[in-house]
């Protein structure tokens, strides 16, 4: 129990099974300290299809996935009960910290408080079960534990690096905390430059690769897996600016495409130690100014761009082995000077850019098997040359690029892909950075 809301008690889900004593201790079913196993009771549950909506009723003996996405989840419990009677609950895609779910004891008691309490769980990948005891206590949970180990994928923390400013190329870098917050300039590390791209590598790390200052560059930055830049490695491949890049089976990364003097389709795969190969010849439409995002947990895409004579939105699937596939055809407002990154674990979203008719604000969502939807109305500032980075696991956040003049203004992407607005801007006003994630 946790505190008032209002005239009702609010207990909340977080930890340990049971209510508290006046002394603070844990009071379980099963005696002080302990819970009944959740293999005990699970055996004889009868799971439902997922629940994704915001209000549900609860039938006993049955275990429901609810997946809060989208909303919150109003569960009703039975009207009436008999002893034993059991449900299981499970935070299907680990969100019920952002969006919790509340039990409605409809008119029975709650760990022996009556129907007058409001009864919520807000803990990712918690599972839940509860039996019901008789009518002075009702239900009462036999588990309430959260798995903290699964799944792994999704890096918490980002970055944002290097860039152009207001008079010159610039190295300064911006740390993204898992909560999406923008902390302030860094000191650049390495060579200054801008039109650069980024990915993650090594299930926890990040490389800053290409870009120009003066002349095209090939040269990398590592990022360790605490956000700090390293400086340069000497170039490996094809010296290029605009490049895109990704992360691919799980743990590697790829940069693709770019301007050479002319576009190119050219790639260099990094593997899970930071280490850039060197070119394989390129596939699929060469061009410029494209972006690089991941889905489907290991695989990637590139997409959009210019190539010698035209905007283009085409895209090329990455392969868990880091092969890049054929043109398919392009799906949205063909641009360049976008940024993209993944959410949700598993699926990607491409947004913002700009081509003949100025900058835009668009985005375009990409499935967990790499289908890229139509264009999405825009949020937030049009700009082109942001960049963007995954955060907090299963979110991305948008950032920087031009709107007419530098801005630092950044946009959240929630883990439904859902753009919010404006954010004021942190640190140094550029267009060109590049971005990616850390653990």
């Amino acid at each position: 129990m946790s505190g008032i809301i209002g005239s009702k008690l609010n207990i909340r889900g977080s930890g340990p099974v049971g209510k508290l004593g006046t002394d603070g201790q844990v009071l379980t079913s099963a005696g002080a300290g302990k819970s009944i196993a959740y293999e005990d009771i699970a055996g004889g549950i009868s799971w439902q299809s997922v629940v994704t909506g915001s209000t549900m009723t609860a039938v006993a003996g049955n275990g429901y996935p609810i997946d809060t996405s989208s909303n919150t989840c109003t569960i009703t419990l039975p009207a009436s009960a008999s002893v034993g009677d059991t449900l299981i609950f499970s935070d299907y895609a680990r969100n019920w910290a952002t969006n919790k779910i509340i039990i409605d004891s409809n008119g029975l008691n709650y760990q022996g408080e009556d129907d007058t309490y409001t009864v919520e769980y807000s803990t990712d990948g918690l599972s839940l079960a509860i039996t019901y005891m008789d009518a002075t206590q009702g239900w009462i949970p036999t588990t309430d534990d959260d798995v903290t180990d699964a799944p792994t994928k999704g890096n918490q923390e980002g970055i944002f690096g290097y860039g152009e400013d207001a008079s010159s190329a610039t190295a300064v870098s911006n740390l993204v905390s898992n909560v999406g917050v923008v902390a302030t300039d860094v000191t650049g590390v390495g060579t200054a430059r801008y039109g650069l791209a980024a990915t993650q590598y090594g299930g926890d790390k990040g490389i800053f690769g290409f870009g120009r200052n003066g002349t095209y560059d090939g040269m990398t930055n590592l990022v360790s897996n605490a956000g700090v830049v390293a400086t340069d490695v000497s170039a490996v491949g094809t010296a290029r600016r605009v490049p895109g890049a990704c992360s691919y089976g799980d743990d590697k990364g790829i940069f693709g495409y770019g301007y050479t003097g002319s576009p190119t389709a050219v790639t260099n795969l990094v593997s899970n130690s930071g280490v850039v190969a060197s070119d394989v010849t390129g596939v699929g439409t060469a061009r410029q100014d494209p972006e690089a995002c991941e889905y489907g947990g290991d695989k990637g895409i590139f997409g959009y761009g210019y190539d010698a004579s035209t905007y283009t939105a085409v895209t090329n699937l990455v392969s868990n082995v880091g092969v890049v596939a054929t043109d398919v055809t392009g799906v949205g407002t063909a641009r360049y000077f976008m940024a993209s990154c993944s959410y949700g674990y598993d699926k990607g979203i491409f947004g913002f850019g700009a081509n003949a008719g100025g900058n835009l604000s668009m985005t375009n969502l990409v499935s967990n098997a790499g289908v890229v939807a139509s264009d999405v109305t825009g949020v937030g500032t049009a700009r082109e040359s942001p960049a963007a980075t995954q955060y907090g696991g299963d979110k991305g956040i948008f950032g920087y690029g031009d709107t007419g003049s530098l801005t630092a203004v950044t946009n959240l992407v929630s883990n439904a892909g859902v753009v919010a607005t404006d954010v004021t801007g942190v640190g140094t006003a550029r267009k060109g950075p590049a971005a990616c994630s850390f653990n």
